[in-house]
C-alpha cells in the first residue's frame, strides 16, 4: 500500500466534480487513453465475517480487507462469531488487536448479544460498548424473547444497534434450502420463510416497546419486507438490510452446488421480486453481502452437507450494477445510498476521502480463482458482469490498485 497517489495515472482534481455530490456519481469522465472510468464513493458494509481470530483457515482480517477494498468497500463491519466471541471486553480485544496489525481498510467489530452467542446470558455489552458498531449473535437467532428484550433494553441505554440474524429453530426441521418448489422436486429437506418472519415479528414488537434501534440483518422473504414497512409506518426505530443474492437469484437459479447454499437461503421468485420493491420504496436500507468464506473442502459437499455461506464483497457492486442499474430497475443513485450514505449514516461509521476508480463499460466473467479472498464459493462464478475495481483510495492511502 502507497500512501501517495500517482499524480500520473490519476488527478485528484478530475474527481472532485464527482464525489462527494450525490447528483454526480454516474457522470463519466475520460482518461489519456480515452476510456470511460467513473469515480464512486467508498462503500460500507455494515455485515462481513473474517473468520479471525478462530477460524482462519477460512479466511483473516488480511484477506478480509483486501477483497473488501478490491471491490470498493473502505469501511466494514465485522460479526462476532468467532473463537474466542467477542462477549467481554477481554475476548474483544483479542479480534481489535488482529484488526489494528492487518486491516487494510477500517473495521468495525460488533460485541455479541449473549454470552459465547449461546442465549443463555447477557454478553458484557456495557464494557464492549465503546468498541463495537452494535450487538449481534449473528449466525443464530436469540430463542428467548424475555433475553431479546434485556438484551434490547441494555442497548437502548448504552445508545447502540441491536444487529440481529433473526431464526426461529423450533421452525427449522432440519431444512437447508428454500422449502420451495426446488426442494420439493429434488428431494431435499426445506427451511420455511415462517422461520425468518416470525422471529422478525416478535423483534419489532419488542423493539416498539423497549425503544431500542433495531436492526434485521439479511432479509429474505416477502413477509419480512411486509413487517418492517409497516414497523416503520408506526414509528418503530427499525432498518434492515438484504444481500446482493437475494435481489438477483432465487431458487430457480440452484444448482446441486455448495457454492448455492447460503442462510437465509435463496427464495422464491416472489420473495426476490419483494425485496426489490422494498428497495424501491425505501423499507429496504442498505445492502450488506453477509460475506462469509469458508475452505474449499467445506464448500464441497453438495447443497445438503456443504457450509452455509458464500463470498460477496468482490462481486456485489459488479452484480448489483450489472442486474439493477444497467437494466433500469435501480438508478445509480438509489445504489449508492444503499451502499454507501445508509449504512454509515445508521452505524454512525465516519467518512473521509474515500472513493474507487471503476471500469464499468468491458463486460468479464466472474472468475474466483482470482478473489483475494481466501474463500471462493459464489454463486455468480461464470456469470458475465460489468464493474471492474481498478482503484480504491481511503485517506489518500491507495488500499487496493489493479494489475490492468
Amino acid at each position: 500500500m502507497e500512501k501517495q497517489v500517482n499524480a500520473a495515472f490519476f488527478k485528484p482534481e478530475a474527481y472532485s466534480r464527482f464525489y462527494p455530490p450525490m447528483d454526480g456519481l454516474t457522470a463519466p469522465f475520460s482518461l489519456d487513453e480515452g476510456g470511460k472510468f467513473f469515480v464512486l464513493p467508498g462503500f460500507c458494509d455494515v455485515h462481513v465475517h473474517f473468520r479471525e481470530p478462530g477460524f482462519s483457515y477460512k479466511g483473516t482480517i488480511s484477506t478480509g480487507t483486501a477483497a473488501a477494498a478490491r471491490g470498493g468497500y473502505t469501511a466494514v463491519c465485522a460479526m462476532p462469531n468467532l473463537d474466542p466471541v467477542p462477549d467481554s471486553a477481554a475476548s474483544l480485544a483479542a479480534e481489535r488487536d488482529v484488526i489494528a496489525r492487518d486491516a487494510r481498510i477500517p473495521v468495525y467489530p460488533y460485541g455479541a448479544i449473549t454470552a459465547g452467542e449461546k442465549g443463555q446470558c447477557l454478553a458484557d455489552m456495557e464494557a464492549m460498548a465503546p468498541y463495537v458498531a452494535g450487538f449481534s449473535d449473528d449466525g443464530r437467532g436469540v430463542q428467548s424473547e424475555s433475553m431479546m428484550r434485556s438484551a434490547m433494553e441494555k442497548a437502548k441505554s448504552l445508545g447502540k444497534i441491536i444487529a440481529a440474524h433473526c431464526e426461529d429453530n423450533g421452525l427449522l426441521r432440519g431444512g437447508y434450502i428454500h422449502d420451495g418448489a426446488y426442494a420439493a422436486a429434488h428431494g431435499h429437506r426445506g427451511i420455511c420463510s415462517e422461520s425468518e418472519w416470525r422471529q422478525i415479528e416478535r423483534d419489532l414488537r419488542l423493539a416498539k416497546e423497549t425503544g431500542c434501534a433495531y436492526h434485521v440483518c439479511h432479509i429474505s422473504t416477502r413477509q419480512s419486507v411486509s413487517l418492517i414497512r409497516r414497523a416503520k409506518a408506526e414509528g418503530v426505530d427499525v432498518t434492515c438490510e438484504t444481500a446482493p443474492h437475494y435481489l438477483v437469484l432465487d431458487e430457480n437459479d440452484l444448482q446441486e452446488d455448495g457454492r448455492f447454499k447460503m442462510n437465509p437461503p435463496l427464495r422464491s421468485r416472489e420473495d426476490r421480486q419483494a425485496l426489490v420493491e422494498g428497495l424501491l420504496d425505501g423499507t429496504i436500507d442498505m445492502i450488506a453481502t453477509d460475506h462469509a468464506p469458508h475452505s474449499a473442502e467445506e464448500k464441497s459437499r453438495g447443497l445438503e452437507h456443504s457450509a452455509m455461506g458464500i463470498v460477496g464483497l468482490e462481486t456485489a457492486f459488479p452484480v448489483l450494477y450489472t442486474y439493477l442499474v444497467r437494466p433500469g430497475v435501480l438508478t445509480m443513485e438509489r445504489l449508492m445510498e444503499l451502499l454507501v450514505s445508509a449504512p454509515r449514516r445508521r452505524f454512525g461509521i465516519p467518512a473521509g476521502e474515500e472513493w474507487s476508480l471503476w471500469e464499468l463499460e468491458r463486460p468479464y466473467t466472474v472468475d474466483p480463482e482470482g478473489f483475494l479472498s481466501k474463500g471462493r464459493a459464489t454463486p455468480f462464478a461464470g456469470r458475465t458482469v460489468y464493474g471492474r475495481c481498478l482503484l480504491t483510495v481511503r485517506d489518500a492511502e491507495r488500499v487496493y490498485q489493479s494489475g490492468k
